[in-house]
Order: structure tokens, then C-alpha cells, then sequence
């Protein structure tokens, strides 16, 4: 991606889930804690692109869950030694990378750097991204959170095959009810063997829990989350029922 800047800690990824209460996000940060490495067994760090949408459409949900999605990566980043990078797109023709961080106070205070500006989606070059980087070494996972679709979607499902194609499943959560993102999320997710999952300002909970699940999966595979999965039920299993 030719506007990648590794000088520029990242910033913020994507901020999907609403406000939580202090007792919910206290609940998850200690089961993050008491969660085991799952990649530690197999000798090596995993590794998860997180991609945001930073258009202006994101701002009314995005102010609110800054903090909360910034405490959330800096323990989830610590299960099974994940390493973390974070690519958000905004503005005209912005689009941007972080190097790989691996230090839970680095990757939050990348995330906290990130506002809002207007613009259309740019996936296809987040996916561009994420093949190109793939190229250079395994990529356990990719997150995607966004509320919309302004492309062209037979294109992003050429990308997203050629991503399926080498092992990459990309988790696609959709905030908001748009047809048009819905029906292109759930192809990517589809043709990269991942997973679809709406969410809105009602259910940080849904969120919270894949967003662990995901994260499993990054650092240990498909073993992983099922572990995971018989220690904290639904959300674990939405994952897996979708991963062909």
C-alpha cells in the first residue's frame, strides 16, 4: 500500500461498540486476563491486521468507544502473543498502515490518534493491503469494522478470493443495518472462509465477545477458538458455524 507510513505509530483502530458500563468492560478485561496463550504452543506470535473505517459516517459511535476499544486490544493483544496492525482509511484517498506492534501501551496510544474525516470506503486497498502483506508472512486474521459499501463489489471479491485462497479468514463486523454493506461483508467473509457479524450501539457486548474470539483465532487457529469456544460460549461459536 503505497501510503503505508511505519514512522506514524498507528492510530486507533475501529471503534464499533457503544459505551459499556465500567462493570462490563471490567467483566471482559478479566477474562481476557484469565484466557490462556493459545499460540504459545506452537512456538510463535500471531498476527492480526485490524482495519477501521474512519469516514465521517463513524464519528456518532466512534467519539464514545475510543477508550473502550483502545483498553479492550491492549489486553487482547496480550493472548497467545499477538502482534497487531492496525489500517484505516478516511478523507480523499487516505489510507494508512501502522508498522506491527506487539507492546499493549504502544498499540493504544497508536489507536488514540485517529479522528473521523469525511470520504467514500476504500476496502478494496484495505484488502490490497492485507494480500500484500501476507506476501511478507502469515497473517492469522484480519478485523474489519465499517458501516458502509461505495465500491465496486465484484472487484473487492476478486481480492478477497485471492486472500481466501491463502488462508486469511476476514472477519467482517458491520455496524448499522446498510443492504449494500451487508450483502458485500458477508461475501468477503464468505470467499476468505471468515465471518460476518453485525453490531450497533445496543450490543457492545456482541462485539466485545468476537472481537476475543477473533483474536484467538489470530494467535492460536482454528484448534484455539475452539478451546475458546467451550469456555465462553456464543460469540466463539457464531465464528466457527460461519468458517467453511
Amino acid at each position: 500500500m503505497s501510503e503505508k507510513k511505519p514512522a506514524m505509530p498507528v492510530a486507533r483502530p475501529d471503534a464499533a461498540p457503544p459505551a459499556s458500563s465500567g462493570e462490563e468492560i471490567s467483566a471482559f478485561l478479566s477474562e481476557v486476563r484469565a484466557m490462556p496463550p493459545a499460540a504459545k504452543a506452537s512456538g510463535r506470535r500471531g498476527r492480526l491486521v485490524f482495519a477501521m473505517d474512519a469516514t465521517m459516517s463513524r464519528q456518532p459511535t466512534w467519539d464514545r468507544a475510543l477508550d473502550i476499544q483502545a483498553e479492550m486490544f491492549a489486553e487482547t493483544a496480550k493472548v497467545g502473543g499477538l502482534d497487531v496492525q492496525l489500517v484505516y482509511f478516511r478523507g480523499f484517498g487516505e489510507c494508512r498502515a501502522s508498522s506491527w506492534v506487539g507492546n499493549p501501551k504502544a498499540l493504544a496510544a497508536l489507536m488514540t490518534k485517529v479522528d473521523c474525516r469525511g470520504g467514500n470506503t476504500q476496502i478494496g486497498r484495505v484488502l490490497k493491503h492485507l494480500r500484500a502483506e501476507i506476501g511478507k508472512g502469515k497473517v492469522g486474521a484480519m478485523v474489519y469494522v465499517g458501516d458502509c459499501m461505495e465500491e465496486n463489489i465484484d472487484e473487492l471479491c476478486a481480492t478477497a478470493g485471492e486472500i481466501g485462497l491463502l488462508g486469511t479468514p476476514c472477519f467482517m463486523f458491520q455496524e448499522g443495518s446498510d443492504p449494500t454493506a451487508e450483502r458485500a461483508f458477508k461475501e468477503i467473509a464468505r470467499l476468505t472462509h471468515g465471518a460476518w457479524c453485525r453490531f450497533d450501539t445496543a450490543s457492545p457486548r456482541t462485539l466485545r465477545e468476537i472481537l476475543k474470539a477473533a483474536a484467538v483465532y489470530a494467535a492460536g487457529g482454528r484448534q484455539a477458538l475452539a478451546d475458546f469456544s467451550q469456555r465462553h460460549g456464543a460469540g466463539a461459536r457464531r465464528l466457527i458455524e460461519q468458517m467453511k
